[in-house]
């Protein structure tokens, strides 16, 4: 049962909202939201699967739900809570809008930051050395990665010196903190690359390096009680076991909204790829490495690492020099596709025991230079070694190390056995330019990996969208996320409070479906009558090459529109609501990416058109993959993946239509197979209850 002081705290801090909050309405959903958050996170319900996944439709309010739910939870519990997004949008807005008016109001005080990568940061001396114009920079290294990048080819020019000085002179002066997103003018990826804090070489353990921007902001972290993070990072922790970058699972609360993201973000985490030629050059330079950070000790304690790293590097050079043979004789594979995949995600021979070897090898490399590292490290403390002839040893080796770790990493992957019955992986090879090929591997389902890396080791989770189900059911996302149907794991739908019966959805009678070839043709001559008059309108299409043939074909007709990728996407929506409020008739053309996280409440939208049902073709290795699995299980991939995926987003695009209460207007879909196929009825009945007109 939820304590006398956690119900009071929640409820008075609700009290103060309401009087805080202009035009506030209350709304049963939403407290219904709140309570449930509380109870689940609490163990009311299962003491041990403390997770909820709930849907909550537009205008619920979602965020400050799982705030007045989760954060008294967190804070008596005397544990963190970690909200986590997929989009900067939403971090920002729960940054600088909604966190801030909840703590203004709430009963319980609590501190909340933005917790972001090191990829964010400059490391300090890495700046003081490029303010002072020494080379000794992230560049000097670039000759470790797979293929030569820009860096490699531009040094810093006297505009990024110029930049350098500047960044260092507001930084020593606590002017700037070291974040990039806290200075006032952009700084251009080349020349942020030059002084970006690494995982090795920018290490806590080395005193100089205790200040960095990045561990200031991880100390900061320590004393918060709400940190808002990114799935990325969230993952990339995780994946690492989690207490690296973020607290441990076990001492944290979890809110993952825009849950819906969850998997794909995870499944990319999880995976892994190489380069052979590429790795096989940067393979030569860590010889070469090995053998100057010996010299530059001269320790006793460095022989025996140095010999086993030696040892193992002669071993690989052969095995992926016999691979590279494999390739030439085999060339043929890719015929005129730059990919080629392994068919149930398994290796001919003798790629499999050259994997296993190679597996075996990078680990001992692995750790051989990990234990060289950290005698650098040691020498350094023990003042055997001065701080400027450290440094670029420490850079170079943790370069080498990040270099290893994804070397090693694929190769267990492809060496990986996995029994008959089990989901094998997606193994392919990807052939570049430059005539170099990439080998690739990445798990095809995603929850085994969920469930170890957080469900079994959190305090507790809460994952939200206002897209969960597909088909009116949970059964794909719990599939995608590792969740069993009775597991203890809670499960919310909520519908959004706004009156759809204010807005219509209209299926006009159409002569062709989307795969007939007179389909463009016909949208070309049915959408002027369904864009006319001073409507704010915008239409979603399935691909660019259809949108810009369609787009072409108005435009002869003399129709003024804004097509994505003729202008960035906030520029567009720029143009789009200062025609809206010259109450001009303005028109957006868009594809996929526009039918999810665009508002455009009230006169910025009342016309939806949605030409085709989103339905995604498996073209990637991986969804080819996983689609050859469902077969030979003898499942369905187009009804188990392609139809809950099309439902999910078919859903996204039609709730850019009503944004607001007040909110109005019209969405039609041009695609006739809703009623024409089985699976639209599923469809239909899955969208948001709109007023139908059907021909």
């Amino acid at each position: 049962m939820l304590s006398t002081r956690l119900k009071a705290s929640i409820r008075q801090t609700y009290r103060q909202i309401a009087d805080g909050l202009p035009g506030f309405i209350p709304r049963s959903a939403q407290n219904f939201l709140v309570a449930e958050i509380a109870k689940t996170l609490t163990g009311e319900y299962d003491k041990q699967r403390r997770i909820l996944v709930a849907e909550a439709g537009t205008g619920i309010g979602k965020s400050l739900s799982y705030a007045q739910g989760a954060i008294p939870v967190a804070r008596l519990s005397q544990k963190k809570l970690v909200i986590s997004t997929a989009t900067v949008a939403l971090q920002e807005q729960l940054i600088h809008k909604d966190l801030p008016f909840y703590h203004r109001h709430s009963e319980l005080p609590f501190r909340f930051m933005l917790v972001k990568g090191r990829q964010r940061y400059c490391c300090e001396h890495l700046l003081e050395h490029a303010a002072s114009g020494n080379d000794f920079t992230n560049f000097e290294l670039d000759f470790l990665l797979p293929q030569p990048s820009a860096l490699s080819k531009h040094k810093p020019t006297q505009a990024d010196k110029a930049c350098y000085q500047a960044l260092w002179q507001a930084y020593t002066h606590g002017e700037w903190d070291g974040d990039r997103d806290n200075w006032p003018q952009p700084i251009s990826d080349l020349c942020w690359e030059r002084i970006v804090a690494d995982r090795h070489s920018c290490n806590k353990a080395l005193s100089h390096h205790q200040h960095c921007p990045f561990h200031r902001a991880r100390q900061d972290m320590d004393s918060a009680d709400v940190l808002v993070v990114n799935h990325a990072l969230l993952l990339s922790d995780l994946t690492m076991g989690g207490g690296i970058i973020l607290p441990p699972p076990d001492e944290c609360f979890y809110v993952l909204d825009e849950a819906h993201h969850l998997p794909t973000i995870a499944r990319d985490h999880g995976a892994a790829s190489v380069s052979l030629k590429g790795s096989r050059r940067w393979l030569e330079k860590l010889v070469q490495s090995a053998g100057k950070l010996a010299r530059a000790l001269n320790k006793e304690a460095l022989i025996e690492p140095q010999l086993k790293l030696q040892d193992a590097l002669a071993a690989i050079q052969p095995d992926l020099k016999a691979v590279e043979r494999w390739l030439e004789a085999n060339e043929g594979l890719f015929g005129r596709d730059p990919h080629y995949r392994f068919v149930e995600g398994v290796l001919p021979d003798p790629l499999p025991q050259l994997a296993e070897s190679l597996k075996v090898s990078s680990k001992k490399a692995l750790r051989a230079l990990d234990r060289m590292q950290a005698a650098i490290g040691e020498a350094l403390k023990d003042g055997e070694i001065r701080r400027k002839e450290a440094e670029p040893l420490l850079a170079e080796s943790g370069f080498h190390l990040q270099r290893l770790e994804a070397f090693s990493a694929l190769w267990e992957m492809l060496a990986r056995h996995i029994p008959a019955g089990k989901t094998p992986l997606a193994l392919w090879m990807a052939k570049t330019d430059d005539g170099d090929v990439w080998l690739h591997a990445s798990p095809i389902e995603v929850g085994y990996l969920l469930e170890e890396w957080l469900w079994s080791k959190c305090l507790g989770a809460v994952l939200v969208s206002a897209t969960l189900t597909a088909l009116s059911s949970f059964s794909y996302f719990r599939h995608q996320v590792g969740l069993k149907e009775h597991d203890g794991t809670r499960y919310l739908r909520l519908r959004s409070p706004f009156d759809y019966q204010k807005a219509e959805l209209y299926l006009p009678k159409m002569c062709h479906e989307p795969t007939a070839s007179g389909f463009t043709q016909e949208l070309i001559e049915v959408l002027p009558g369904l864009l006319a008059g001073k409507e704010a309108s915008l239409v979603l299409f399935s691909s660019y090459r259809q949108m810009n043939e369609v787009a072409l074909g108005l435009r002869a007709k003399g129709i003024s529109l804004l097509v994505q990728g003729e202008a960035s996407r906030s520029a567009l929506l720029t143009l789009h609501k200062q025609k809206c409020d010259g109450d001009q008739a303005s028109i957006v053309f868009g594809t996929g990416s526009f039918s999810e996280g665009l508002d455009l409440p009230g006169r910025y939208l009342t016309n939806l058109v949605i030409t085709k049902l989103p339905f995604a073709v498996p073209n990637s290795p991986v969804e080819e993959a996983t689609a050859e699995w469902i077969t030979q299980r003898g499942g369905n991939p187009f009804l188990q993946l392609t139809v809950p995926e099309a439902s999910r987003k078919l859903i996204q695009a039609c709730g850019r239509l009503i944004r607001k209460e007040a909110d109005r207007g019209r969405v039609t879909i041009l695609d006739r197979r809703l009623l024409t196929k089985r699976y639209g009825k599923g469809l239909l009945d899955a969208l948001p209850p709109f007023t139908r007109r059907i021909e």
